[in-house]
């Protein structure tokens, strides 16, 4: 780790160091960390443990990056952040580092959840921590969504079955659908009434015990797969896609999906 540590500073030092790494700071780099998060995820949903050593190695990199340059600027540097999450995750498990008992997970669950929310109050300062303080507006969308629900539905603010979240989720569609077929559609409306949908959707997979960006990433996996196949198919016919017909394509498509289901 300290190796790690000293190549970033080499690489950030204004003499010697990288010229791309040089001129970086915390808001470019971003953009990066996103990314290889992703990179992450995939490795450990293709099971592929060797790349998935390296994504987290590119990840820590990232980190590091990011504390090299809050030590410039004179904020903190590596060992804050490791000494901070050490802090955070002690304070966190009273019943392991110290003599709390829980009867059982649910307990557990309840207690760290407490425990977050004094955090909260304590940033907070004087004025009162808000139930959805700290939820950050940077994340994916639909993981946003997510977790926006679960800390309403933590003060009672859900939907107690989840047949009336799939009610609701008809309802916005129907919202959706009235909005489409008005005389002049307006687009700003469209669109409101189209996010309402989504967020609905993921309240639903939520009640399922489902995660919706779980659930899309295998969609768009599986949307991908058909495609390859039938683009493979048309290939091997000697055209390409663009010659094809839209009924030729749908002809493919199910005939990829029947192969599927072998």
């Amino acid at each position: 780790m300290q190796q790690l540590i000293e190549i970033m500073a080499q690489l950030r030092d204004p003499e010697g160091g990288c010229p791309w790494d040089k001129e970086q700071t915390l808001e470019t780099i971003v953009p990066y960390t996103i990314e290889e998060v992703y990179e992450v995820a995939d490795s450990i949903a293709k099971d592929d443990m060797p790349e998935l050593c390296d994504e987290l190695g590119d990840l820590l990199f990232q980190i590091v990056f990011y504390a090299q340059i809050a030590s410039e600027q004179g904020n903190f540097d590596m060992g804050d952040v490791t000494q901070s999450i050490c802090q955070k995750m002690l304070r966190r498990h009273p019943h392991v580092f110290a003599d709390v008992e829980v009867a059982d997970v649910h307990e557990q669950t309840l207690r760290w959840e407490q425990l977050k929310a004094e955090e909260r109050q304590i940033k907070a300062g004087t004025l009162p921590a808000r139930q959805l303080d700290g939820v950050a507006r940077a994340l994916p969308a639909l993981i946003r969504a997510e977790k926006l629900q679960k800390r309403a539905a933590k003060v009672g603010f859900d939907w107690s079955d989840k047949m009336d979240v799939l009610a609701k989720v008809k309802e916005e569609l129907a919202e959706l659908e009235a909005e489409l077929t008005v005389s002049q559609p307006a687009p700003q409306k469209i669109a409101e009434e189209m996010g309402d949908l989504l967020f609905s959707c993921v309240n639903l997979s939520r009640h399922l015990g489902l995660h919706a960006e779980t659930l899309l990433r295998e969609a768009n996996d599986k949307f991908q797969t058909r495609f390859n196949g039938m683009e493979e198919m048309v290939l091997a016919e000697g055209r390409s896609l663009k010659d094809s017909t839209s009924l030729e394509m749908e002809d493919k498509w199910e005939a990829v999906k029947k192969m599927e289901g072998k």
